[in-house]
């Protein structure tokens, strides 16, 4: 197993954990939701659970998927912005490479 394999493996438990999580947050929410419905029939309060929880859900969901697009914007700026660097160093380099190989040349004849 490639050490690619194993870390999508991790990503994929790490994903199920997280989201187990977020189902018993969100049953735990609901549970405290209905407790103070009291007239609720049992029915009506498993209903009203069973929604709550699968709402809760979708919003979890919900700001996931906007925290990774946020996540590649602010990647792909990055990136930009390190490869506009690097391109600028590089031109940095070259003019100080190029000035003092002029320098050395213009030198040399008076040696």
């Amino acid at each position: 197993m490639s050490s690619e394999d194993v870390q999508v493996l991790l990503n994929e438990i790490e994903g199920h954990l997280l989201l187990a999580s977020i189902r018993d947050q969100g049953h735990t929410a609901a549970l405290r939701f209905t407790a103070s419905l009291d007239w609720l029939t049992e029915g009506q309060r498993a209903e009203v659970e069973r929604r709550f929880e699968a709402e809760y859900l979708a919003l979890a969901r919900t700001s996931w998927q906007r925290t990774a697009e946020r996540s590649r914007q602010l990647r792909e700026e990055y990136e930009e912005t390190y490869a506009r660097l690097r391109h600028r160093l590089l031109a940095v380099c070259l003019l100080a490479c190029t000035l003092l190989l002029a320098t050395g040349l213009a030198v040399l004849p008076l040696l």
